[in-house]
C-alpha cells in the first residue's frame, strides 16, 4: 500500500489552528509536505501509492484529515496531477500547479541545475535546511520526492505570500 518516508513516521499536526498549505510532488511515488503559512514545516512524507485508484483514495483522505487546509500546491502534470486537482477543487482549496523548472529557477542557482541529478541533490540539501530550521523530525534518509514537495511548498510561501482566509 503506502510506504513511509523513512524508518520514522513524521509527527503530523493536522489540528494546527493556523491555515495550512499542502505541497505535493506528483507521481505514484508522491512527496508531501505540510506547512503553516508562517513557513513552518509541520511534516513531510513520501508514499508509494502503486496505482491511480489508491492515489485517488489517498488524496481525498489526506486532504480531508488536515484541519484548516486552505491551499494546495502541486508540482507536476498529467493524469496523476489531475487526481490532486479534482480532490482539491472538491474541498474548495486555493490551488496552484507548478512545474519543477519554475520553482528551481527561483530557489536554485543556474549552476546548481545543470543536470536533473544535480538539481535533485541540491534540492535535498536545501530541504534538509528547511527541515532543521522548522524543527521537524530529521530524516535518516530523504527521498527526492519528499524533498521536492518541501521545496515546492517553501517556494509558494516565499513567492506567493498567502493570507489566512
Amino acid at each position: 500500500m503506502s510506504e513511509s518516508e523513512s524508518d520514522f513516521e513524521p509527527a503530523p499536526n493536522p489540528n494546527s489552528p493556523a491555515p495550512a498549505l499542502l505541497a505535493v510532488d506528483c507521481g505514484l511515488r508522491t512527496g508531501l509536505a505540510l506547512f503553516e503559512f508562517s513557513g513552518k514545516l509541520l511534516w513531510y512524507r513520501s508514499h508509494n501509492f502503486g496505482n491511480r485508484a489508491r492515489l485517488k483514495k489517498a488524496a481525498w483522505s489526506i486532504m480531508k484529515d488536515i484541519n484548516n487546509l486552505t491551499h494546495l500546491v502541486i508540482e507536476g502534470g498529467g493524469t496523476l496531477a489531475d487526481v490532486w486537482l479534482r480532490e482539491g477543487e472538491k474541498q474548495g482549496l486555493t490551488i496552484t500547479q507548478v512545474q519543477a523548472e519554475t520553482w528551481r529557477k527561483d530557489l536554485l542557482l543556474p549552476r546548481q541545475q545543470r543536470t536533473g541529478k544535480q538539481a535533485k541533490q541540491v534540492a535535498n540539501e536545501l530541504a534538509r535546511e528547511i527541515i532543521e530550521n522548522s524543527g521537524a523530525a530529521k530524516p535518516t534518509s530523504l527521498r527526492h520526492d519528499a524533498a521536492e514537495a518541501i521545496l515546492v511548498g517553501w517556494w509558494y510561501l516565499k513567492n506567493k505570500k498567502p493570507r489566512p482566509l
